[in-house]
């Protein structure tokens, strides 16, 4: 990234790159820029590099003042209306400091300070009184993306309440900054651009992106009835299959369920990425299953499907290609296909910055299955990864079994070991917490459990989705803890070792008790 960022600098401004100094504090001419990159085709503000592209830098006392300045404006509607989820991202250049952002064309038109900016070449144009070019802009918006379309017959009260408060939820814990949760749901809606008014027709109502996460099944079924997303595993039956599920539901519930499908289904080796503990499984396909949602065209009548296969996984999703071909780390683009289904999505944490998932991807599939993946976007995606996961000398049912059943037989060893491996294992132990603390590798599962739990999971669950394989340890370093601090709560505070025992996530927040 770093390389990249250096070449977008030494090209200097264009109808995608603006520079900024920002040596004490973030420039507020700077807004204006990103809502014309908003409203056009996106693009890189980077901060720190004057004009003529010399790298100037920004003050080391100040990185952190301007990153929260950039956080909370962009979730400030006075200042860009609809908000969006933009990263400002820290790079460290010829010993300097610099911040950048990569901001995506969005579906809908921003304004800054109640105007409308467009790019074109080096500069931000104000076109609010042009209302020929406004019109253009609006018609255009809707036209691209079919997650614009609007129902004005289905009301607010009408959707999943329960799926509403679980991404405010997911968005505070994800990020403290995030006021989701303070905003009554219409607000919500209308702040994240799943509930607007179409200037053009004079139609306003919830979104096709709004009624794919918080509709219930039946309202899904009525928008999109080819809506389907089929996971299957054909390695011992290559006839029909091992394991099938089909999901005809809202997209958070879609994500949750695939993820499950793949951790009963796939491996899950750890592997050091520096001093960092990886759950290879977990990060390839977190990313994958959720690029998939946000980027699939919802109106096409191919199913999405995803088939484990004896030596290859083959993903597909009808699609809306922005540029034919492969995709690579090298040339994938800042250009998202629903920018508002990804604002969600990345507001709760399940996807990163668009281009930084698929070098995740390409890094993490050749440690998991020594081969890279051949992905392409077309009017259908797909992606392929070759892979020998199943062709060892033991039946790959081995591969079903649950983390859970593993660690009752490492107990069982344990045991028979005695008291003096036990002693050697609390050293070990500590020895290893120690260490967790130090890389971070705590944050994570911490950070995987709370996402988890934002509804009720046992303990069984919480084992398998975080791929921990020491129960006690898990208990005693990990889970204990959050209930400690008040993150994590039992359903059953009164029977703590009953059968049915669960979790959830507590968030706490100004207006609300949980």
């Amino acid at each position: 990234m770093s390389e990249r960022i250096k070449k977008l600098i030494e090209q200097g401004e264009n109808s995608k790159v603006e520079l900024k100094q920002a040596l004490f504090e973030f420039p507020s001419d700077a807004y204006e820029t990103i809502c014309a990159f908003l409203n056009s085709q996106g693009g890189t503000l980077i901060l720190g590099v004057n004009d003529n592209s010399e790298i100037i830098g920004i003050s080391p006392d100040c990185v952190n003042n301007i990153k929260n300045a950039f956080t909370s404006a962009m979730n400030n509607p006075n200042i860009i209306n609809p908000t969006v989820c933009i990263e400002l991202k820290e790079k460290n250049i010829e010993n300097k400091i610099i911040l950048y952002a990569n901001i995506p064309e969005s579906s809908v038109v921003h304004r800054h300070n109640n105007k409308v900016f467009i790019r074109n070449d080096k500069s931000d144009v104000n076109v609010t009184n042009n209302n020929r070019i406004v019109s253009d802009l609006y018609r255009l918006k809707d036209t691209t993306y079919t997650e614009n379309e609007i129902y004005p017959y289905l009301k607010i009260a009408d959707l999943r309440k329960d799926l509403i408060q679980r991404v405010k939820k997911l968005a505070k814990l994800n990020n403290e900054q995030n006021d989701w949760a303070e905003l009554d749901d219409e607000q919500f809606l209308k702040r994240t651009s799943l509930y607007r008014s179409d200037f053009v027709t004079g139609k306003q109502g919830i979104t096709l992106a709004g009624i794919l996460f918080f509709g219930t099944d039946e309202q899904i079924a009525s928008v999109v009835p080819a809506f389907k997303f089929d996971l299957i595993k054909q390695v011992e039956d290559t006839e029909r299959y091992d394991d099938r599920l089909t999901l005809r539901t809202n997209l958070l519930d879609c994500f949750d369920s695939a993820m499950k499908f793949i951790s009963n289904n796939l491996p899950a080796p750890f592997y050091m990425d520096g001093t960092r503990r990886i759950n290879l499984r977990e990060n390839i396909f977190r990313e994958l299953i959720a690029n998939m949602l946000v980027h699939k065209e919802y109106i096409g009548a191919e199913p999405t499907r995803l088939i484990i296969g004896r030596n290859k996984i083959i993903a597909e999703n009808t699609s809306k290609p922005y540029r034919i071909g492969y995709i690579t780390p090298d040339n994938v683009t800042n250009h998202p296909k629903n920018p508002n289904i990804i604002k969600i999505f990345r507001g709760i944490g399940y996807v990163e910055e668009l281009g930084s998932g698929i070098s995740k991807i390409f890094k993490y599939c050749r440690e998991y299955a020594k081969h890279n993946p051949i992905i392409k976007d077309d009017t259908l995606f797909t992606f392929e990864l070759k892979h020998n996961l199943f062709s060892v000398n033991i039946s790959p049912s081995y591969f079903q079994k649950t983390i859970f059943e593993l660690d009752e037989k490492i107990n069982q060893k344990t045991e028979q070991v005695g008291e003096q491996v036990n002693q050697k294992t609390e050293q070990v132990g500590e020895q290893v917490n120690q260490k967790t603390e130090q890389v971070g590798e705590k944050v994570y599962f911490e950070k995987t459990i709370l996402e988890f739990c934002v509804e009720p999971k046992s303990l069984k669950e919480i084992l398998i989705r975080t791929g921990y394989t020491s129960r006690h340890h898990f208990k005693s370093a990990i889970l204990n803890p959050l209930i400690d601090k008040g993150l994590i709560q039992l359903t059953q505070p009164e029977s703590i070792n009953s059968p049915t025992q669960k979790y959830i996530t507590i968030i706490k927040n100004e207006n609300s008790e949980e």
